[in-house]
């Protein structure tokens, strides 16, 4: 199972749980932290080096049920097969 995996969005202190959509506009993941090059992310965007890393949405769902319990939560959702 996918975990994690990396984007070059631009990620600063405070944008950890935001959504990572697709090109499709679908919900694939959720940021979760940058490499050490990111840091500078306030100050200046370097695209060949910063990194954000994402926690995938199927490990969430995953967690949110075998955990969680929240199946009645996954239920309301739109997942896609």
């Amino acid at each position: 199972m996918h975990v994690a995996f990396l984007s070059n969005n631009d990620i600063t202190g405070g944008n950890s749980g935001s959504p990572i959509f697709n090109s499709g506009g679908e919900l694939i993941g959720l940021a979760f932290d940058g490499n050490w090059e990111a840091m500078s992310g306030d100050i200046v965007f370097e695209p060949d080096l910063q990194r954000t890393i994402n926690v995938d949405i199927r490990y969430v769902l995953f967690v949110m049920d075998k955990i969680g319990g929240a199946k009645r939560l996954i239920n309301e959702l739109k997942v896609k097969q």
